[in-house]
């Protein structure tokens, strides 16, 4: 398996912690980020799709201030976010315009993802950024969350946008090789792990603690972000983000690191989510023609083939399709909500705009979010 899982990858999500990002908090890395981004460039322009997931604000902010331990008071954290924003940002912005890519600052919170609607809109904005053949940086909006909202560490949000963009791979670069069977450090006897199944109990028993006072994660919020981000089919490299070349060689079948192989394939996670859904909020009768579309072609249905929707259900919801008969032959997850869905009945893609004042999508449930059921 890891010859071929990253080699067959074509969207990846990349997670560089604190400590590589920092230098270990002596101020941005600027080698270190021109290298990441040489290779990010050389990936895009491979034909992949990729996003950096990057920690390293309040370090940065630190150095800024001149603060020489992290702070606790949240205000103070968020303070040293801010400022530290600017600077990893632009540090981004240089090395990837350098090797001829642009890139764009997205900060996310806890309720971005937790708020469907949200989530479909950073989903839109990050899969468009991926076509402009921009490289989105994801950071987690530290100056305005508060501790009860935040994911608590990048390896956590790493997973999570893995998850939101339905990636195929996601890699964490870190200070460490990868996975031991115990703690190098105090055990002579540690092995190191190769290869394992995400999800696995037996891998949270072998990862340790926290990691640097930089940063909040460790080993164990690594193996959690694997055990996430196989929810939606992703698996995991966890690897020495020194390393030269890492993220060319991983794509090019080298094993490097530890992977954490997804159990189900991205589809099948996704489709079975939504086919195993319980608890539909409305549903929408097509005619004929969308019926078979749907059914036997694997279409996305579309505006035009829509005769009713019954039910109240906001954009993101899972909802029914329904033949004209009454049985439902498919569901899946609606772009728009029920009241402009009643409409968008019968009415061509190209009036999305004219009619709501907006497009969303030009489908009603495209494809990959569609489950045919007969």
């Amino acid at each position: 398996m890891s010859s071929t899982v990253l080699q067959r990858a074509r969207r990846i999500v990349v997670k560089v912690g604190s400590s590589l990002v920092t230098n270990d908090g002596r101020g941005l890395d600027e080698g270190a980020i021109g290298e990441w981004c040489r290779q990010l460039a050389a990936l895009a322009k491979d034909g992949r799709e990729v996003i950096m997931v990057s920690s390293g604000a309040i370090a940065e902010g630190m150095k800024r201030l001149g603060w020489a331990t992290r702070p606790h008071e949240i205000h103070e954290l968020q303070a040293a976010a801010a400022v530290g924003q600017m600077g990893l940002a632009q540090m981004y912005e240089t090395k990837l315009r350098e090797n001829g890519m642009g890139s764009a600052q997205v900060l996310l919170t806890h309720a971005d993802l937790a708020d469907r609607e949200r989530y479909l809109n950073a989903r839109s904005t990050l899969l468009t950024l991926l076509q402009l053949n921009v490289v989105p940086v994801i950071n987690e909006n530290d100056t305005v969350v508060n501790d009860e909202i935040k994911f608590g560490d990048n390896d956590t949000l790493g997973a999570l946008v893995a998850n939101l963009v339905e990636a195929d791979a996601l890699v964490i670069l870190t200070d460490q090789k990868g996975l031991y069977s115990a703690d190098p450090r105090k055990d002579p006897a540690a092995t190191f792990v190769h290869e394992a199944r995400a999800g696995d109990v037996a891998l949270e028993a072998m990862a340790g603690g926290a990691g640097s006072s930089l940063g909040r994660g460790g080993m164990i919020t690594k193996i959690l972000a694997a055990k996430r981000a196989a929810g939606s089919g992703a698996s995991t490299v966890i690897a020495w983000g020194r390393e030269r070349d890492c993220l060319l060689r991983l794509v090019a079948g080298e094993a490097i690191g530890t992977l954490l192989v997804a159990p189900t394939q991205k589809s099948q996670a996704r489709k079975r989510w939504i086919a195993d859904h319980l608890q539909l909020r409305g549903a929408v009768t097509v005619d004929e023609g969308a019926a078979a579309k749907v059914c036997a072609e694997g279409k996305s249905l579309l505006p035009i083939g829509m005769m009713a929707v019954e039910g109240e259900f906001s954009r993101g919801d899972v909802i029914a399709v329904r033949d004209a008969g009454g049985s439902e032959i498919a569901r899946g997850l609606a772009n728009y909500a029920s009241a402009e869905a009643r409409l968008l009945c019968r009415k061509p893609s190209g009036e999305i705009e004219r009619l709501l004042g907006y497009v969303a999508e030009p489908e009603m449930i495209h494809r990959t979010n569609l489950v045919v059921l007969r």
